[in-house]
């Protein structure tokens, strides 16, 4: 799988995650119903641009104490992460039926930005939010928690399920406040410009509503659909290319 290079990457994160979202699905590669995380996680640091990276997969659990060799998995999941190109996201599913223990904290947090990941996705636990906030460090969770408990990997570089989305090592994942959507490899080096033709076309009902909101003049129904459908000619214009 080719990957982005960091100029494309930047420009990807300049677009909020539900214009990726709309961008996708004029490609028509997968369903309108598919590839984003159902509801749940939340974006608990104040990053205001979207979070850009390539998934680094585990599954934690947090009941029952570590064994040696899950204690040494931990390290095994550094050099996961260390060895793959930055930027990289951690995504992690916490395999418990009832949450216990964060994963992650500050001292995490630190460590695995010094390994070149930009943020965590995870269907767990997360702590120490305002000194990873200040890190830079995206933290988006289903979870806060007080305490660490048992918290520990089970598994690693495997395929994990993060709010209804599956999850692949090496999927490349764009989130912000709103969620997360992992980009197909095929269409991420034509994303971009998808992005900001699909920005341009929403201007067809953009800019004369606005007009209208400033002027105090309800537009008509008719003159509705006709923006509407300029917007949707341009967007299908824009991937049959």
């Amino acid at each position: 799988m080719e990957r982005l290079n960091k100029e494309q990457l930047n420009k990807l994160r300049e677009y909020d995650t539900p214009t990726v979202c709309n961008a996708l699905e004029g490609f028509k590669i997968r369903p309108n119903t598919a590839g984003f995380c159902y509801p749940g996680m939340v974006l608990r640091t104040s990053d205001s641009k979207a979070m850009v990276g390539y998934a680094v997969t585990a599954k934690i659990s947090g009941w029952e104490k570590p064994t040696e060799e899950q204690k040494e998995m931990m390290f095994a999941y550094f050099r996961d992460v260390r060895d793959i190109e930055e930027p990289t996201v951690a995504v992690l599913q916490d395999i418990d039926e009832r949450p216990i223990g964060s994963f992650w904290g500050e001292v995490q947090a630190t460590t695995f930005k010094a390994l070149g990941a930009v943020g965590t996705l995870t269907q767990g636990g997360i702590r120490d939010i305002n000194e990873v906030d200040s890190l830079g460090f995206y933290f988006f969770s289903t979870e806060m928690m007080v305490a660490r408990a048992e918290s520990h990997l089970v598994e690693r570089n495997t395929s994990v399920e993060i709010c209804g989305l599956l999850i692949h090592p090496g999927d490349l994942i764009h989130a912000d406040r709103h969620g997360a959507v992992v980009v197909p490899s095929e269409v991420a080096p034509r994303l971009a410009e998808a992005c900001r033709r699909v920005t341009n076309a929403e201007l067809f009902v953009l800019d004369p509503c606005r007009k209208a909101i400033e002027t105090e003049q309800k537009p008509m129904v008719d003159q509705l659909r006709q923006w509407r459908g300029q917007m949707v000619n341009v967007r299908e214009e824009i991937h049959a290319k």
